[in-house]
């Protein structure tokens, strides 16, 4: 089944995106350190247009299974990965309850991914992770706000230059359960002179689970999960 939410916002998601990366990008090396580059391929979640997939290649020596359900953001992600020149990636075409899991993972990723998963799914996920994850290897994921299911009024538009012309975005949320919110995200094409040239708007669902909570769930799959900040890193016990 085609995921259709990020195809009106897919030339927007990767150019806003990229400025978050710069705190996380060195946060999700040092959890992948020591990952024995024999232990299998990890698996990276929602891998959107691969910026993350960039720190798996540029810190670790395994195969990467990325997946991703927008055909949107495989076809950003596909670009960059020929670009590089690399061909240790295998692409999904599907979400992260689609995939046949392999019988050995040498670690699970997924950033900014996890809200689109239902509490049941997240579970039987981090089950069958659990039982290939090889001694050691860890699970890392990253929550985001809001941490309860309540209106989040629109943020201020933020975006980035590329030419003469700039790219924005905003978001804002409306609670859709007790545990859950619908975002709604618009972007703006800009002229240097201020004319709006192109506009879009996106829709999703997400659940809500703080940091905390993540953690609780992995550890009812055998996990041991620690906490920083919106970063959760679990390995199994005793490894």
């Amino acid at each position: 089944m085609e995921y259709h939410e990020y195809s009106a916002s897919s030339e927007y998601v990767h150019l806003l995106s990229v400025p978050m990366w710069t705190d996380l990008r060195p946060r999700l090396a040092a959890a992948l350190a020591g990952v024995d580059p024999e232990a299998g391929p990890v698996l990276e979640l929602g891998a959107g247009s691969g910026l993350g997939t960039d720190v798996l290649l540029d810190s670790l020596g395994n195969d990467v299974l990325a997946v991703e359900p927008s055909a949107s953001l495989r076809g950003v992600l596909l670009a960059r990965l020929a670009d590089r020149g690399t061909h240790r990636v295998t692409v999904f075409p599907g979400g992260a309850t689609d995939l046949p899991l392999p019988g050995r993972i040498a670690a699970v990723v997924g950033m900014h991914m996890v809200g689109h998963l239902a509490p049941t799914d997240r579970k039987r996920l981090w089950a069958a992770a659990a039982e290939r994850l090889s001694p050691g290897g860890p699970v890392v994921l990253n929550v985001q706000p809001p941490t309860a299911a309540e209106a989040v009024p629109e943020s201020p538009w933020m975006g980035v230059a590329v030419g003469g012309l700039r790219y924005e975005g905003t978001g804002s949320a409306e609670p859709t359960g007790p545990d859950s919110v619908r975002w709604r995200m618009r972007y703006r094409t800009r002229h240097e002179d201020g004319t709006v040239l192109a506009e879009a708007s996106a829709e999703y669902s997400w659940w809500i689970v703080t940091a905390e909570g993540l953690a609780a769930e992995l550890a009812e799959a055998g996990l041991v999960a620690t906490v920083d900040d919106d970063l959760v890193v679990a390995r199994k016990a005793g490894a």
